[in-house]
Formats: structure tokens, C-alpha cells, sequence
């Protein structure tokens, strides 16, 4: 069973959503799940999103879908990979982006880490998943869950940043109170979608022209 062993300013805020039915029934689906499957990421890196970047430190939140699937590749965070692992496609066009947005070189690991640790929250919208099958764990009750965390991000903060990418990610700026904060909508930076409009979107200075203009410290997003 996973005890939603959680950062203590999350844990505090969040209280009361892990006490609904839904949550309860959550849990006891991934104990059924790891009898018989291989789940990604493993347990303690279940809320690394939520541990690396506390709640009172967001100031920018990358919504993702669900968790790579492949081994040794999720850790917990949107997007981000653990050291050593080949860059995923959708990342390397994150990084692609990020190098003719902010000028950064693509670095060597993928690991988004350092970016959490400055109030970039890499939410997944599923927090879990099967190796080797993508989408195996929605509709769940994860969903439930991380709408919860980005209503309750909108209306106890100020001046986030939002940055949605794809049509799933795009559905939740109803969640999110767009007077306050600033939402950044682009498509998905996978190969099948990010010559839509992913390239040359700009987030990151976005992103950081909006927090400088609040006040507030922006991100040092080269890696």
C-alpha cells in the first residue's frame, strides 16, 4: 500500500484529499497492481514532484501525462529522466526549445531535478504506470487527485506559471485562475506534434519575464 509519504507543507495542504473514497480506492488498486506488475516509478519516488519542490516554493508548474514506462527512466518528475538514461524524444525537444529560447546548451543528463529544486513543479497528471504500457494507469482516481493539487495551487498562490503542452495539459487552464496567473498553452513537444508549435513557443523566457515582472526570482533553467 502506498502511505502517501509526502513533503510536510504538501502533506499538510493535501490532508483531507487523502482521506476521500477515491484515494482509499487508489491505494488499494496499486497494492493489487504490484502483486502481479512492475510499476514505474518505484514507491519512494511516487511524490518526488511533491518532495522536490515544496509547496510554498512553486513558482512554476510543467504539467506532464503519465510516467515513462521504460526501465530506469521515471523518477517522479514530468519530463525528467534519471542520470545516465538516454534522452526520451519528447525531451530532447524540450531541450532543443530551451536552447533556442534561453541560449542553453543541451546538457548531458535529463534529469530535471535542478529545476524542481528552484519551484518548477513536474507534475504528472497520472502518477503512476505498468512498464511498458503508457496510459495503463488512468482513470484510476490520479486524475481526481492532481486536479485537486492545481486547484488548490491557483487559488492559494499568486503569480504562477502554468505550462501546459498537448490538448490533456490544455483542458486543465480551467482549473486555473488565469486573472492571477499566467498560463502558457503549446502543443505537446513530441515528435508527432511539435512542429505545431512547440518550437519557437518561448516558455522559458515567458516564464521568467512574468516572474521578474511580479517580483519574484526567475528561473536558471540551463542545466
Amino acid at each position: 500500500m502506498i502511505d502517501p509519504k509526502i513533503e510536510e507543507s504538501w502533506k499538510k495542504i493535501l490532508f483531507d484529499e487523502f482521506q476521500k473514497p477515491y484515494f482509499e480506492a487508489l491505494k488499494a488498486f496499486l497494492v493489487e497492481e504490484k502483486k502481479s506488475q512492475k510499476i514505474y516509478p518505484k514507491s519512494t519516488n511516487i511524490f518526488a514532484a511533491f518532495d522536490n519542490t515544496p509547496f510554498d516554493n512553486v513558482k512554476v508548474v510543467i504539467l506532464g501525462q503519465d510516467p515513462y514506462h521504460g526501465e530506469n527512466q521515471a523518477h517522479g518528475l514530468s519530463f525528467s529522466v534519471q542520470d545516465g538514461v538516454p534522452h526520451p524524444p519528447s525531451l530532447q525537444n524540450i531541450f532543443k526549445e530551451l536552447r533556442d529560447d534561453m541560449g542553453c546548451e543541451v546538457p548531458k543528463s535529463g534529469n530535471l531535478s535542478a529545476w524542481a529544486h528552484q519551484g518548477v513543479f513536474l507534475l504528472n497528471t497520472v502518477l503512476t504506470v505498468r512498464a511498458s504500457e503508457a496510459n495503463s494507469h488512468r482513470n484510476q482516481g490520479w486524475e481526481n487527485f492532481t486536479d485537486a493539487v492545481i486547484k488548490l495551487l491557483s487559488a492559494h498562490k499568486e503569480h504562477l506559471v502554468f505550462i501546459l503542452w498537448g490538448a490533456p495539459a490544455g483542458a486543465k487552464a480551467s482549473l486555473i485562475d488565469g486573472k492571477k496567473h499566467l498560463i502558457l498553452k503549446a502543443p505537446h513537444p513530441s515528435p508527432l506534434s511539435s512542429y505545431r508549435g512547440f518550437f519557437g513557443s518561448k516558455p522559458f523566457s515567458k516564464s521568467n519575464e512574468f516572474l521578474t515582472c511580479k517580483g519574484i526570482k526567475p528561473i536558471s533553467w540551463c542545466l
